[in-house]
């Protein structure tokens, strides 16, 4: 086990990501009922008209003209409200969020003046009115303002969110399959079965109708347009000719061959929502199971999409979110919460298939008195967390051994402030599928201060290393480096950089840091494939830096992103394929993409690989030389999964394309659609 290492004490530190949005507040979704705020907020005309041109200079490219009408989290009305009129939230706060995040990628550029006039501009635009007393920009002097809760809320009478919902038809689907035999034998099946394909999660098929010398002849065949504009990031799944994908609220089954839709069901949330992404749904028995952005797990009937039941599993009060897709064996649902920059006490558990009721709790950030608490040496009150799960693991069916990759500690930059190695943090976590007993683990990153998460356990694969067959663990992450373990001896047997490298020992400073992989740099939520035949894992990368900077003015407000900082993300970025050789870790070849590659990467016993670009391109490669064979703009930027599969004897591809985040899109961000592609001509 890493021995623990000191670190000096600090004070709490509020942070915030410039990542995404030009100005980042995360909302409780807690109603708000009556009367119109509290006019007892000092703020001039002036200020107000002041700020509302230096806004739509500013702002308005993110969060709209109206404040609520643009691609960022709107900036009035009862979510805005909610959030800033909470107990203990002060003016200071909001100040410090704008301040630090505004405009997009560029905090702290503008005079302080002008940072409070957008405050006193937001102010108006919520309904409070304007005097004669201008809105100070000290900091002793807005900590002591605070909004007004309307007296008419009835947030003190509504009741908490039911913990579980029955099926208003029972808890037995009429559906059947695939059953855990077809799962464990997914490696060699035709359909698409788990988000990854398989347990190993290869992102491999065996299907070889489309090959590199007729890729070039594949053509569109039909879309579904799904109707809605927030993030997708979506991974297929088919079983049996039906295709399952999915919104934040929305599960849906179309004809895999047809696109015709079969049935939709739309989740309405119970409790606070955080963080509007999904990735997908697993399938078993009858049921189709996924997460919830309010914290739920929900099955529903694979015939006809009526709601089994609804479990509450993650309380998004303390920022726990669900983002991945479960992984599903015998009658356990495995799954974890992210986001680790909630400073959420990450963790990994499994729950009943047949209810939801849960199983065991793996504790990612360890708990007084656990393994692994002495690794943090924060001084007493300084907020810590992260250890956010958001891709799905795999699993050892054999030895009934799960592998988990976590994410990063919390706050992300200030190692120092946190102390030790942060176990299990940044760390491949293997579990005894059936207990969530430790049976070892490896940290990647410890004492991670740049927010590189590790993302993914995958795919499991077997080769041979100097003559001898070896059980392997590929790992990777945003720090840029494919990482292969011998799952037997948890030795490295390789490590292998995917986009670049540099300054990556620095230390963040409150001056400045410059460093690649940036915040949002390596390899995000679609990890690598592994082609057995030709013994190639290809990786997708992301190759942004970023100049990081560690605050010097700490806080810490409950729900708010929280780095202990901010970066400033290099103007250019650009993106990769790696094929690397599974044995032996050198490079076979390379693809540049001039926007970083968050769509999946899939291969195919046909000697193909997959992948989209940001661009919007779907794109198949010879997977033995990386030479281009297809090309295909579906319209929108791709961040989603592609997987391929079989009906009626017809080899079918199938993409996700539409805006995946904020984050990735530029002036274009596409409609969230299912294309599907076949062989021109081939008969169905």
């Amino acid at each position: 086990m890493p021995r623990p290492h000191s670190g000096k004490a600090s004070r709490a530190l509020l942070s915030v990501t410039v990542g995404s949005i030009c100005l980042i507040v995360m909302w409780d979704a807690l109603p708000l009922h009556g009367q119109a705020p509290s006019a007892a907020v000092p703020f001039t005309q002036a200020q107000a008209t002041d700020g509302g041109r230096v806004y739509t200079q500013k702002c308005a490219a993110c969060h709209g003209a109206r404040l609520d009408d643009g691609a960022a989290p709107p900036l009035v009305g009862q979510k805005f409200l909610d959030t800033w009129t909470a107990p203990g939230r002060t003016l200071d706060d909001l100040f410090f969020i704008i301040q630090t995040t505004m405009p997009k990628n560029e905090g702290g550029t503008l005079k302080p003046s002008e940072y409070v006039s957008v405050l006193a501009h937001m102010l108006e635009r919520n309904g409070y009115r304007a005097g004669d007393r201008a809105l100070s920009m000290e900091q002793s002097a807005l900590a002591t303002l605070r909004l007004a809760r309307p007296s008419a809320s009835a947030d003190a009478t509504k009741p908490p969110p039911p913990e579980y919902i029955a099926g208003p038809d029972g808890t037995t689907p009429r559906a059947t399959g695939p059953t855990q035999e077809a799962l464990l034998a997914a490696e060699s099946s035709r359909d698409w079965l788990m988000h990854t394909h398989d347990y190993s999660g290869t992102r491999y098929s065996p299907l070889t109708q489309i090959t590199s010398a007729n890729a070039h002849q594949l053509r569109a065949v039909c879309a579904y347009q799904v109707g809605e504009t927030g993030n997708f990031q979506t991974g297929p799944v088919v079983d049996r000719g039906t295709m399952y994908v999915t919104t934040p609220s929305a599960t849906i089954a179309i004809d895999a061959a047809t696109c015709r839709p079969k049935w939709r069901y739309v989740w309405t949330p119970r409790a606070t929502e955080l963080f509007g992404t999904n990735r997908g749904v697993s399938i078993k028995d009858g049921r189709v199971v996924r997460a919830t952005s309010d914290g739920y797990l929900i099955a529903l009937d694979a015939q006809d999409g009526r709601l089994l039941w609804a479990r509450r599993a993650s309380d998004t009060t303390k920022g726990e979110t669900f983002t991945m897709a479960p992984l599903l064996y015998d009658n356990l649902i495995v799954i974890g919460p992210a986001v680790s920059e909630f400073a959420i006490k990450g963790w990994v558990g499994a729950f009943r298939l047949d209810n939801g009721e849960p199983v065991w709790r793996f504790n990612i950030v360890p708990s007084p008195g656990e393994p692994g608490y002495q690794t943090w040496k924060q001084p007493d009150g300084f907020p810590v967390g992260g250890g956010g799960v958001w891709t799905t693991p795999t699993l050892d069916p054999e030895r009934e051994i799960v592998y988990v990759a976590t994410g990063n500690p919390a706050p992300d930059f200030p190692a120092a402030l946190r102390g030790g190695v942060n176990l299990y943090t940044n760390s491949v976590v293997a579990l005894n599928v059936r207990t969530g007993k430790l049976v070892w683990y490896e940290q990647l990153v410890p004492a991670d201060n740049h927010d590189w998460d590790l993302t993914h356990a995958s795919p499991l694969y077997r080769t041979t290393v100097n003559g001898r067959e070896r059980k392997m663990l590929s790992t990777v992450g945003k720090d840029g480096i494919l990482r292969v373990l011998d799952r037997d001896s948890q030795t490295r047997v390789f490590e292998t950089p995917v986009t670049t490298i540099e300054n990556a020992e620095a230390r963040v400073t409150t001056t400045g840091t410059r460093a690649c992989p940036g915040l949002v740099g390596g390899v995000e939520w679609n990890g690598p494939t592994y082609h057995s035949g030709l013994n190639v894992i290809a990786v997708p990368a992301v190759d942004w830096c970023a100049t990081f900077y560690m605050d010097d003015n700490p806080r810490f407000v409950p729900n708010q992103i929280f780095l202990g900082g901010r970066t400033v993300n290099d103007k250019q970025s650009q993106g990769w394929i790696t094929a690397v050789d599974a044995a032996s870790g050198s490079v076979r070849w390379k693809y540049r993409s001039t926007r970083p590659i968050v769509a999946a990467v899939t291969s195919t016993g046909g000697g193909v690989i997959f992948t989209g670009e940001l661009t919007g391109d779907l794109v198949a490669f010879d997977a033995n030389t990386g030479d281009v064979r297809y090309r295909f703009n579906t319209g929108g930027p791709m961040g989603a999964g592609i997987v391929t599969y079989e009906v009626g004897g017809r080899q079918y591809v199938a993409v996700a394309s539409g805006r995946p985040s904020r984050m990735w899109v530029q002036e274009h961000q596409g409609n969230p659609t299912v294309m599907v592609f076949a062989l021109d001509g081939t008969p169905k």
